[in-house]
This record gives C-alpha cells, sequence and structure tokens, in this order.
C-alpha cells in the first residue's frame, strides 16, 4: 500500500519538514555528483556500521539515501505524515523530536545487528517515528492510498490506523524474519531501525508537550 495524502488538515506551515525534505535532497544530490568510489567513501565515513560505531554516525546516516527509489519513498512520506507532526509540537519541538527518533531507530539496528561491517543510511527510521506519532494523534484521519487489486492499482480512503498500523506490522515480522534465517540471508532493509523509531515516535509524542499554537487552536474547533 503505498500513501498518495492525507485528509487530516495541518494548520501552520511545515518549515522543518520542508528543509528536511530540502536537506535530505541536496546531501542525495551531492551524493550523485560523486564518482562510485568517492560515494562509497562517503558511505563509509558517514554512515552507521554497527560493528564500528561512531556516535555522530546516528546522525549523518539520516542525511544519506541508496538510491533514487530510497530517497524519493522516504521523502514522500515524510511530506505526507510531517505537516501534522510538526503542527502539534511546534517547530523546535518537532526537529528534537525527529532528529531523537532517527538516533532511537539507529541504535535498535544496530543492537539487532552487532558485528555487522555493512553501512546504513536512510532518513527512514526518523520518519517512522513521524509515523508513530501520527498513530497516537490522528487515528481516525482518512489516508488515500494506491494498493494492488489483482493486476490494476486502485485507491481507497483508509484510516491512519490501519495503514499505520498495518505498516508496522510489516516492520515488525519481516525484522523477526532475518533474525530467524540463515546468517546468508541479504539483509538490504533495516527492519528494527523502522521498528524502534516508530516505537520511540509514539513515546515521545506523549512526553514532549504540544505548541501553544496548537492548544489554542483545539479549544476553537
Amino acid at each position: 500500500m503505498i500513501p498518495l495524502r492525507d485528509t487530516q488538515r495541518s494548520y501552520s506551515t511545515p518549515v522543518v519538514t520542508g528543509l528536511l525534505i530540502l536537506v535530505n535532497c541536496v546531501a542525495f544530490l551531492y551524493e550523485l555528483s560523486l564518482g562510485p568510489h568517492a560515494r562509497n567513501q562517503l558511505i563509509q565515513a558517514y554512515g552507521m556500521v554497527p560493528d564500528r560505531l561512531v556516535p555522530i554516525s546516528l546522525l549523518t546516516s539520516m542525511f544519506l539515501h541508496g538510491g533514487w527509489l530510497h530517497i524519493l519513498g522516504n521523502m514522500w512520506f515524510l511530506w505526507i505524515f510531517g505537516d501534522n507532526v510538526e503542527d502539534v509540537l511546534g517547530h523546535g519541538k518537532y526537529l528534537l523530536f525527529y532528529l531523537l527518533c532517527g538516533v532511537a531507530a539507529g541504535l535498535a539496528h544496530v543492537v539487532t545487528n552487532l558485528g555487522s561491517p555493512v553501512p546504513t543510511v536512510g532518513a527512514s527510521g526518523a520518519i517512522a517515528g513521524v509515523m508513530g506519532a501520527y498513530l497516537v494523534k490522528f487515528p481516525r484521519a482518512r489516508v488515500t492510498t494506491l494498493v494492488p487489486v489483482f493486476i490494476f492499482l486502485t485507491t481507497f480512503d483508509l484510516p491512519a490506523a490501519f495503514v499505520l498500523g498495518y505498516w508496522f506490522l510489516i516492520q515488525f515480522f519481516s525484522g523477526v524474519g532475518t533474525v530467524t534465517s540463515s546468517h546468508l540471508t541479504e539483509r538490504g532493509v533495516a527492519w528494527f531501525a523502522h521498528v524502534g523509531g516508530f516505537l520511540t515516535g509514539i513515546l515521545l509524542i506523549w512526553v514532549l508537550p504540544t505548541s501553544r499554537a496548537y492548544e489554542r487552536r483545539k479549544l476553537r474547533w
């Protein structure tokens, strides 16, 4: 299922969400400007490598991506769900929330892949946190979703609780599958980074206070 848009209105300009998308895109274009060897060196230096973890890589790895589908998918999900979470928290707390979710997602990946020499990059752990927060705050919002039906594609307006809950279950059971499978299995997706980020987002959205502007708007609603 591919979310296309949501029905939850945002009452503030998603400045931080837009800047995060811009920074990720600029970083990706810089990656593309490098030759294959230099690009690999960049990912080795600034990606997150579990068997030689450098703390700063928990942040830098969030702004690197492995290909067009990787960055387009991540930025699309961030655009759909990020504006509403930024609306709830306010710009400053939202940025802190995003970075904390990304760091927690990275640590979850490290813990479940101890000794791995493979660098991991991408914003999906932080964005999973945004999705977890959205699930808590807007479970009844409708998400227009592209769904394959046999050989056709069609759209359905589905509750956010269903779309995001289904997404989380896929991440969790796919992650469990990589743990129980042979060590020879190729691990191309950091499943437990998604799980860790999602759960962190659920926790933080309960802990961090909502913005005063959002509370005032709620009273007017």
